[in-house]
């Protein structure tokens, strides 16, 4: 923590006082305020506010920040934020990046988007470390694991820090990602009464952001909103498609299957031949419709699914490379494809074979082995040849 140590020291020997008298008026001991200026450990966060009217001074001069408050926090904010974000479905620095954010607070104790920093990590942690599970109904359908999500300690915490903050968060983004995430955690913990008492607060779709960003537009611009909100709609809608699929343990494979098809229909129906970010989407669709084809005993359509998920992935990869700015369909002319986000010299498509199914499935690993044992197969892996 910076200089905290000195700066106690510092103060307690500018007004003159004793280890003694400091502990005295905190209800502390000396040995604790000894400590503190040694640097072994550090006040509690409760004493924090007690320690800078002490010395008479706020807690932003206690840390020697003075008027650099926002600054800082800022920095933190996004040094915890590019950590986190390392944790991308495999445990990087999840202690020390929990550890940064827990600190931060104690430097301002209460900072709102300091707390939704930790939130972030807590939430995240959950995932990394031991995953969603889910498990299969008595009707065959799959429901989340509750009793395992509850002993996530991660997760209990962040729930409760969440209520906290929703009680006090304005409309906006940053409200809208806390009752996002609680509700998610509500529904993997078992709460689902509380996660639709959130969603009765929220607005009808009609009255949501996407909808109501039309009435702000007339003419050329009215009709690019309109096609940004179908490409969105578009979008949520085939994640549900998928987790209907996932979920639904009575659709025969066949139908799964099926489905999964439909999925990147709608996409060619709306975007036309070019589906810019949405390639990768739909390289992992194809993919876990190669599952299900292969349950379904239709082995070679599988690996026409496997080859389709490569292609995808290979444009995906061209995308940062591309000169087209916006969509080439009739319906999205005017919507940008945002291609300058997609990471130069990515390399999806050699991932796939790790990334494969992409999706936790109930027979994955008896599928994936059979389908290894296909000749087939090697050739979706070995790059060298399909590049």
């Amino acid at each position: 923590m910076i200089k905290l140590s000195e700066r106690i020291k510092e103060l307690r020997l500018r007004d003159g006082k004793t280890q003694e008298a400091v502990a005295t008026e905190l209800g502390v001991t000396a040995q604790a305020v000894s400590r503190w200026e040694k640097g072994i450990c550090y006040p509690d966060m409760e004493i924090l506010p007690s320690l800078a009217n002490y010395f008479n001074i706020s807690i932003d001069e206690l840390f020697g920040y003075d008027n650099e408050r926002s600054k800082r926090i800022d920095e933190l904010v996004e040094k915890i934020n590019n950590m986190n974000n390392q944790n991308a479905g495999e445990d990087v620095n999840m202690d020390e990046c929990i550890a940064l954010a827990r600190d931060a607070l104690i430097e301002f104790p209460g900072n709102e988007s300091l707390m939704l920093s930790l939130t972030s990590v807590l939430y995240n942690a959950g995932y990394v470390r031991y995953g969603e599970m889910h498990i299969t109904d008595e009707e065959g359908y799959s429901v989340y694991d509750v009793e395992r999500h509850r002993t996530y300690k991660e997760w209990q915490e962040v729930i409760k820090l969440y209520e906290k903050l929703i009680q006090t968060l304005p409309e906006g983004k940053k409200r809208h990602k806390a009752v996002t995430e609680l509700a998610q955690l509500y529904k993997n913990t078992g709460e689902q009464e509380k996660a639709l008492a959130l969603s009765e607060s929220a607005p009808d779709l009609a009255a949501s952001k996407p909808f109501l960003r039309l009435q702000a537009y007339d003419g050329k611009e009215a009709v690019t909103a309109t096609g940004e909100l179908l490409l969105e709609t578009v979008s949520k809608s085939a994640e549900q498609m998928v987790r209907i699929v996932l979920d639904d343990g009575t659709m025969l494979p066949k139908e799964a299957a099926k489905t999964l098809q439909h999925v990147e229909d709608m996409y060619k129906n709306i975007c036309g031949e070019s589906y810019g970010r949405n390639y990768a989407f739909l390289s992992c669709v194809q993919m876990l419709r190669s599952y299900y084809l292969w349950l379904a005993d239709e082995k070679d359509e599988a690996f026409n699914a496997l080859d389709r998920a490569l292609m995808l992935a290979k444009e995906y990869d061209k995308l940062h490379d591309s000169k087209d700015t916006n969509f080439k369909s009739p319906l999205l002319k005017n919507v940008s494809m945002h291609i300058e986000k997609v990471l130069e010299n990515s390399a999806f498509h050699k991932e796939l074979p790790n990334l494969w199914p992409w999706w936790d499935v109930p027979e994955k690993e008896k599928v994936l082995s059979e389908m290894k044992a296909d000749p087939r197969f090697k050739q979706f892996v070995d790059f060298e040849t399909t590049d």
